[in-house]
């Protein structure tokens, strides 16, 4: 068990310095609760009530800790509701997330493999059917999750310890409204807050229940049907307040071989092209000591060897003469059909939360949840490639045929390991097995408490809160048609070895699926050397927090505001894959287990300065500032600072800027994994080369002549327990414009509009090279800077490839978003709203490592890096328009995205796929989606009724081609799949 505990255990922070913070607490809460407040006079009573009341409209916006009017924020903060959820006909808080402008590339239903790609280089591990939320295209793990204001617990998947949120544990049907600070907020809430911070507030009205169904499906195909079924109540009495809310939602499946852009591994082409290697007729390549000959040969369709009298002639001298002709690309295998393109998924979410009036200044509050998903993905059969240059791991790499074997059909003994290895690869897809399926199981609780109030000290009202949250969650996953490595090297082994072993039998490789179809592995055979793989991971999470708020004292322009507070955080985790898994005895994606803890903790003060107030084009001008202390056990101790200011000129117009310091440390996964592998779709140089890069593959030991045999290489990767935290800087200017005159005479009620600019600069970033990246410079320079980490095998082809974790990258990225939302008056025809958001990717340069060592920036805006998808979409627009009339609404939303371009990833023939093949580039083109909802909310029986029927991607508008995206054949981080979904919600209140 690996520990992260220091010396002085659980805490990192100095005994002395806990001390004084608690003794400096308790000494405030002392004088405060002496004060002799309660001896005022009726008067002043009143007068306080009246402040009071003022206070009451204050509130905690998300990015600050100081109490304002949600109209002076000094944050660009988007808010969205829940009618905005109900509206797009999502059941998911993350699919709903990903629509927005501001949204980068993050796991979802569409993009996501539960391992059968492997898992990826920071040891999160793949949650199929979770979903996730990227802000500013800085990746999911920059994006902090709070739900009320307080950390939400990392997801879990049974494939690794996450270290982002998954938001399918967040139930849609208590959400009041969601605050998206578009601004770093470390100083704040601490780690994680680079990118921004996503805010989900849940619900405070407790009169009342609700009910409501759902359904949905594509309609074009009938597939990927939905289903939801919420269930709310709340009531209030005199001292206490309840909720309870409960939530149903099943989201259904669809395949990949039922949409045309995704049939084949390459969209389009249906010659084999893109296709594996590993084939239900199989692909063998060897060398025949008889005749130096090397063979890549497959057997032909009908031929089957079956041990007896049907075993298939092979003549060395006449190879193609009997059963077997040469490998071609019109052999490789389609896997597509056996894929799903949407992760199917049931949700079960329970939550509820209760307040108490322990005073008349004083509220207990209560919230806990609980979150069940079970979600199911497919792939196509597992592959089995063995052979010297398999890079499969020691069984497989090192498998040894001997001639005698009874279903060896060549006669001579194939041997892959050893100093003279005559078998380069074996391919074989054994269908018979069908194909791999992967079960997860995942459960997460919360619990958390809250004890806020409010006293007076000094004739001022000081706001404080003490807080405690703890979370887990436990994950299974359980993958069927899983091969055993070990197993099958005994099976294809001498007879006499297996004979000795119970329930051992001859494993028939080499007769492929015979005049039947039915192949020539018996279930006898797939008894032996399959199992069921049974992955687990679970994370835990506790978080104290103490908050202390108000107004410090006056100052000619208005009173100082300030906030301070502690916060001690211990985050635990751990992934635990099969023991044949972690063995090395798969014949699938290896993984090793994950295990360790970290704990911080914390203090932050922040203060709001009025400058200036009630001058000409100055009605107020603020400046303010916070700050953070961070105590890690792992990396130590990191101190960040956020200074801003904020000039409302008028009623009308506010100008503001922010220039803030921000961090993430190393989560879980990133530190304490140790070894996981990704298959990676990367085009070799080496493959067909010429000229000076032919001469350079030869003195990496590659022969003249390789071909690649398989697009995906597998790279090995792992945490690195020496990482350090992320450090950023990030600067916004921007401003805000509401006209109180517009509305007069005009016709319109209101006109809104906001822009923001944002420049983030992230040193010291946690990756690993890109693996694309790394072997080009390999093969271009020779340099053992890149080189190193990368091992051929005999026949050329890569069988190591290591890439570990680091803080090696640099990120540079600057944009705007603006904003227009226009209300009309109340006309007789109805209301009408115009919601207008935008966001402008201006550059996003990501450092990688050149020659030397150097780091070389890549421009990145305008591009899809695919293989995992990755798309930087430079102009990304929304726009609603609603219509009210009477018990009617309609919502027209348009989605816009613009055109990107990727890396052609073919030359020869198929470089005519590619819009500008010369310049090896391929355009994937703009995109433009409409969704229409109507909605109908009469007041009938007893109740409040609200029926929705809507249609996203009402014009069908067709999902682009991506070359370079694994799978699929595009992004799905950005663009929906397929087809038009239409949905129906029935609402009843009361």
């Amino acid at each position: 068990m690996i520990s992260c505990q220091n010396e002085t255990g659980l805490f990192s922070m100095s005994a002395g310095r806990r001390a004084l913070l608690f003794a400096s607490s308790a000494i405030l809460l002392a004088t405060i609760a002496g004060h002799p407040a309660a001896a005022q006079n009726t008067a002043a009573q009143s007068d306080q009530q009246a402040a009071d009341d003022e206070e009451l409209e204050q509130i905690v916006v998300t990015g600050s800790r100081i109490r304002r009017s949600p109209l002076e924020t000094p944050q660009p903060v988007m808010t969205l509701t829940a009618e905005d959820i109900d509206k797009t006909g999502q059941v998911s808080l993350g699919e709903f997330l990903q629509r927005l402008p501001v949204a980068g590339s993050a796991i979802n239903r569409a993009n996501n493999s539960s391992g059968n790609l492997g898992f990826p280089p920071d040891g999160g591990g793949i949650g199929a059917g979770a979903s996730e939320i990227d802000l500013r295209y800085l990746g999911s793990k920059r994006t902090l999750v709070l739900v009320d204001g307080r950390r939400w617990i990392k997801g879990s998947s049974a494939s690794g310890v996450s270290g982002a949120v998954d938001l399918n544990t967040i139930p849609v049907n208590v959400i009041d409204r969601i605050e998206v600070l578009q601004d770093g907020a470390s100083t704040i809430y601490g780690s994680d807050a680079i990118g921004g911070v996503v805010n989900v507030i849940t619900k405070n009205a407790y009169d009342g229940f609700e009910v409501s169904a759902y359904g949905g499906t594509f309609l074009n195909k009938g597939d990927g049907t939905s289903q939801e079924y919420t269930f709310r109540w709340g009531a209030s009495g005199e001292n206490t307040r309840v909720m309870l809310a409960a939530s149903f939602t099943d989201q259904g499946k669809v395949f990949a071989g039922d949409r045309k852009i995704s049939q084949f591994p390459i969209a389009g082409i249906t010659d084999g092209t893109g296709g594996s290697s590993g084939t239900p007729q199989g692909r063998f390549i060897f060398t025949d000591p008889r005749t130096g000959e090397t063979l890549s040969i497959t057997l032909n369709d009908g031929a089957l060897n079956d041990g007896g009298a049907n075993k298939p002639a092979f003549d060395p001298l006449d190879p193609f003469g009997g059963d077997f002709h040469p490998f071609t690309t019109a052999d490789r295998f389609n896997f597509q059909p056996f894929n799903l393109l949407l992760t199917p998924n049931k949700r079960v979410n329970i939550f509820g939360k209760a307040e108490v009036d322990v005073t008349d200044r004083i509220v207990f509050e209560m919230k806990a949840a609980y979150n069940n998903r079970r979600s199911v993905n497919q792939a196509a059969p597992e592959p089995l490639f063995m052979g010297s240059d398999a890079g499969a791991g020691f069984f497989l790499d090192n498998i040894f045929i001997p001639a005698d074997h009874p279903f060896n059909p060549f006669g001579i003994d194939l041997n892959g390991g050893g100093s003279d290895p005559n078998l380069i690869l074996i391919g074989r897809r054994p269908i018979e097995a069908g194909p791999r399926i992967f079960k997860q199981n995942v459960d997460t609780w919360v619990l958390s408490g809250t004890l806020s109030g409010e006293v007076d000290f000094a004739g001022r009202t000081v706001y404080w809160d003490f807080n405690a949250t703890w979370a887990q969650n436990q994950a299974n996953q359980r993958k069927f048609g899983a091969f055993n490595a070990r197993k099958l090297a005994l099976a294809l082994g001498p007879v006499d070895e297996c004979a000795a072993v119970p329930g051992c039998v001859p494993f028939n490789i080499f007769g492929g699926q015979g005049p039947n179809g039915q192949g020539s592995i018996t279930q006898e055979m797939l008894d032996f050397v399959t199992f069921v793989q049974k992955d687990e991971s679970e994370q835990r999470f506790f978080d104290v927090t103490f908050n202390v708020t108000g107004d410090m004292f006056d100052l000619p322009a208005g009173p100082l505001g300030y906030a301070f507070g502690y916060e001690h955080r211990k985050e635990q985790g751990f992934f635990t894959p099969d023991s044949v898994v972690s063995s090395g005895e798969t014949a699938g994606v290896p993984a090793s287990p994950t295990e360790g803890q970290f704990n911080v903790d914390e203090v932050y003060g922040e203060v709001n300065i009025p400058l200036v107030a009630d001058l000409p084009f100055m009605r107020l001008l603020e400046a303010n500032g916070s700050f953070r202390v961070s105590d890690y056990n792992t990396s130590g101790s990191k101190t960040v600072f956020k200074f801003g200011g904020d000039w409302r000129v008028n009623d009308d117009l506010l100008i503001r800027g922010t220039w803030s310091e921000g961090f993430r440390a190393p989560g879980i996964g990133e530190l304490f994994n140790s070894g996981s592998r990704f298959d990676s779709t990367i085009n070799d140089p080496c493959s067909d080369a010429t000229g000076q890069t032919l001469a350079n593959c030869q003195a990496l030991g590659v022969p003249a002549g390789f071909t690649q045999i398989n697009p995906q290489i597998s790279v090995n990767t792992g945490g690195n327990p020496n990482l350090q935290p992320e450090t950023s800087n990030t600067w916004t200017a921007g401003f805000a414009f509401s006209p109180d005159w517009f509305g007069e005479g005009s016709g319109f009620e209101s006109l809104v509009v906001e822009a923001n600019y944002y420049n983030i600069d992230l040193k010291n970033a946690i990756q690993a090279l890109n693996a694309q990246d790394q072997l080009d410079q390999c093969v271009a320079t020779l340099d053992p800077l890149f080189c190193s980490g990368i091992e051929r095998g005999p026949g050329g082809s890569i069988i190591r490839f290591e890439n570990q974790l680091t803080n090696i990258g640099r990120i540079k990225t600057d944009g705007i978003d603006w904003s227009v939302i226009l209300t009309s008056e109340q006309f007789d025809v109805g209301q009408f709203r115009l919601s207008w958001l935008n966001t402008w990717l201006d550059s996003y340069k990501e450092f990688t490592l050149g020659p030397s060592g150097t780091l070389v920036p890549n421009e990145r805006a305008g591009t899809e890096l695919g293989s995992p998808e990755r798309g930087f979409v430079e102009y990304k627009s929304t726009l609603a328009l609603d219509w009210f009339y009477r018990e009617f609404s309609v919502n027209f939303l348009l989605r816009y995205m613009s055109s990107l371009k990727e890396t052609c990833p073919f030359d020869g023939s198929l470089g005519s796929l590619c819009s500008d093949a010369a310049n090896g580039v391929n355009k994937i083109g703009s995109r433009l989606y409409g969704d229409l909802t109507v909605t109908w909310t009469p007041h009938i029986w007893k109740g409040d009724w609200a029926l929705s029927v809507g249609v996203n991607n009402l014009f069908d508008t067709s999902t682009p081609i991506c070359y370079s995206c694994d799978l699929n054949s595009f992004d799905g981080t950005l663009y929906p799949i397929p087809g038009p979904f239409g949905w129906v919600r029935l609402t009843w209140r009361r």
